[in-house]
C-alpha cells in the first residue's frame, strides 16, 4: 500500500504493539483538549520576536523533554509516554507504554539512526524518518519536530506563521505540515511549547510535554 506521497506503507506486521493494541484513552485526551486559539496574521514585530527566540533556543542545541504522544494515520493510532533527548543533531527518543510494558527505541549518532524494539530485531539506517516510515508505516518529519517541539521554523525561509494574543505562535505551516500550539510553558525566560499538534491532512503527531529539561534559563 502507498500512501498519498507515493511512498510505499510500512508492514504493520512490524509495528511495536504498544502502537497497534494499546487502547488509546490518550488519543481522546489530546483530541478534546484542542481549543480554538485566538489566531493572528504575522507583522514585522512579530517575526522580530520570533527569530530572536529562534536564535536563542538555537544557541541551546542540548535539551531534552518528558510526556506523552499520540500518533495516528487517520485510521490507525497509538499512545504512549515519550523522552527526547537531543544533543545537537543527535537525538535519542524512547517510547513506552505503561499498560503492556513494551518499548520502542530511536537513537542517531553522527547520522546513523538505530530503530529498537521490533518484533524483527532493529533496524538501520541514515534517514530518520524514512526508516520510521519503512519499519511501522508511521510519517513522521522526525527532523522537523525537532524544531517544531521547541515552537521553531525548521524552514525559516518558506513558513507560515500566525502569533496568539500573548505573541507566541499559534500556528506554523511548513514542509506540508499544519503544527498548532494550544498552550505554553510561559514560566520561564524563553516560553517552550506545552502542546504541540502536528498534522498533514491523514497523519497527526499529537504532544503534552510534562517537563523540559532542562527548564529554559
Amino acid at each position: 500500500m502507498t500512501d498519498h506521497r507515493g511512498n510505499r506503507r510500512g508492514n504493520r506486521g512490524q509495528t511495536p504493539g504498544f502502537l497497534t493494541t494499546l487502547v488509546c484513552p490518550l488519543v481522546l485526551l489530546l483530541a478534546a483538549c484542542a481549543p480554538v486559539p485566538v489566531r493572528r496574521s504575522a507583522d514585522a514585530a512579530l517575526l522580530a520576536a520570533q527569530a530572536q527566540r529562534e536564535a536563542a533556543l538555537a544557541a541551546q542545541p542540548d535539551w531534552s523533554l518528558s510526556g506523552r504522544i499520540a500518533i495516528s494515520d487517520g485510521k490507525d493510532g497509538g499512545s504512549g509516554r515519550i523522552d527526547w533527548r537531543q544533543h545537537g543533531d543527535d537525538f535519542d527518543i524512547r517510547l513506552s507504554a505503561p499498560v503492556t510494558r513494551q518499548s520502542w527505541r530511536m537513537v542517531r549518532s553522527d547520522g546513523h539512526v538505530r530503530l529498537e524494539g521490533l518484533e524483527g530485531g532493529t533496524r538501520e539506517g541514515d534517514d530518520a524518518q524514512a526508516l520510521l516510515q519503512q519499519a511501522l508505516g508511521w510519517v513522521v518529519p522526525v527532523d522537523a519536530l525537532a524544531a517544531w517541539v521547541r515552537g521553531m521554523r525548521a524552514d525559516a525561509d518558506d513558513t507560515q506563521l500566525q502569533f496568539g494574543a500573548d505573541g507566541a505562535p499559534a500556528r506554523l505551516v511548513e514542509r506540508g505540515w499544519t503544527v498548532d500550539y494550544p498552550a505554553w510553558d510561559a514560566g520561564s525566560a524563553i516560553a517552550l511549547p506545552k502542546k504541540v499538534f502536528a498534522n498533514d491532512g491523514r497523519d497527526r503527531v499529537r504532544l503534552v510535554v510534562d517537563q523540559w529539561n532542562p527548564p529554559a534559563p
